[in-house]
């Protein structure tokens, strides 16, 4: 999700959370991360959004953000494991973070 001003997950999150084993077959982890005022945010686990009480807390709490990157995993490769749950961060020139929109480019010809 990408939002010229800060918007509120719920709404948003609430619909994901369920295609996470209850109207879809993608129950073999999750994530979420965003970017508030108060920094960035990761969340993953390995267990299905609807059995998870971490995505319960975040359906319920009011978390504005302009940048979500969002997954549910159904598991072709690799055993259900938290490391194998995304969005994941990586480390790049010695700092470590997720992966996140940039600024767009425009190329001249």
């Amino acid at each position: 999700m990408n939002s010229s001003k800060p918007a509120d997950l719920r709404f948003s999150f609430a619909g994901f959370a369920e295609r996470g084993g209850r109207t879809g077959e993608h129950k073999d982890g999750w994530g979420i991360a965003f970017h508030t005022r108060r920094g960035c945010r990761l969340y993953t686990e390995e267990r299905a959004t609807i059995e998870s009480p971490l995505a319960e807390r975040i359906k319920r709490r009011r978390i504005k953000a302009s940048n979500v990157v969002a997954h549910i995993r159904k598991a072709t490769q690799g055993r259900v494991a938290l490391e194998n749950s995304h969005p994941f961060t990586r480390e790049l020139w010695g700092r470590t973070g997720t992966p996140s929109p940039g600024p767009s480019r425009t190329t001249a010809t």
